[in-house]
């Protein structure tokens, strides 16, 4: 299991998280800040006459691993994609670090700055190697091209890639290529990482080694970590979980 080596200190939040209610779903007893607030959170789409979401109502701490879980159709990425700013509800208010996502102007910035995806098909830029591709994120901040290049491979030897700096995504396997993946989700020291199925497209082996990566990242830098997962399995070890069912939340 590679082992945390390289060390920076997490971005500030735009604004200190405020206190909130622990009546929150499935809410761990883990003490932390509310980084993440939902108050009755809905995503209608015209198309279709579709609620993919309803009326979803929870509190994420600071430092938490959660899973959303539930079964395909379920809503689980459409609630991914509004924490992470890449959607906008149609109800209901999202409130992140204890300001809300409507109030601020610039959801690329705060993306950029706060939080790292990681997604089952990797996205890894063909054209790039491994090294160039975790240092696309590190253009939205103030890194020169000599601390892009230093960080991009102390972060690759992090996720345990030390000495595939030069390869092309092509001459990875898929457990490299997601570990690719995380260490361009950590370019910016994120203090949110979002991970949509980030182990579906890999041999259970291989899974669960990208698991335990995601898990050691959480407990010892204390990243809030969201996993989504259709795996009962892998959401028996969060510490909170956000179950869906037909676009509601359900207790687990």
């Amino acid at each position: 299991m590679p082992q945390n080596h390289f060390e920076s200190p997490a971005p500030q939040a735009e604004d200190d998280p405020s206190p909130a209610s622990d009546s929150s779903t499935g809410q761990s007893s883990r003490d932390g800040d509310v980084l993440i607030e939902a108050q009755g959170l809905g995503r209608h789409y015209d198309e279709g006459n579709v609620d993919a979401l309803a009326d979803a109502s929870f509190c994420i701490r600071t430092g938490h691993y959660v899973a959303i879980v539930g079964k395909s159709g379920s809503g689980k990425t459409t609630l991914l994609n509004l924490i992470g700013g890449l959607d906008r509800p149609t109800r209901g208010a999202l409130i992140y670090g204890g300001r809300p996502m409507d109030a601020r102007s610039d959801l690329d910035h705060h993306r950029s700055r706060n939080v790292g995806f990681v997604f089952q098909s990797y996205y890894l830029l063909p054209n790039l190697t491994a090294a160039e591709n975790v240092q696309v994120p590190m253009f939205e901040a103030d890194y020169t091209a000599a601390e892009r290049s230093a960080r991009a491979k102390a972060l690759l030897d992090q996720v345990g890639l030390s000495g595939r700096e030069s390869h092309m995504p092509s001459q990875l396997s898929g457990g490299e290529a997601q570990r690719v993946a995380i260490a361009r989700a950590l370019a910016n020291a994120p203090e949110l990482i979002l991970a949509d199925e980030p182990t579906g497209a890999l041999d259970s082996e291989t899974g669960d080694s990208i698991l335990s990566l995601l898990e050691d990242l959480n407990r010892t830098q204390a990243i809030t970590l969201v996993v989504v997962t259709h795996d009962e399995a892998v959401a028996a070890r969060a510490d909170q979980q956000l179950r869906l069912a037909d676009g509601h939340l359900v207790r687990p």
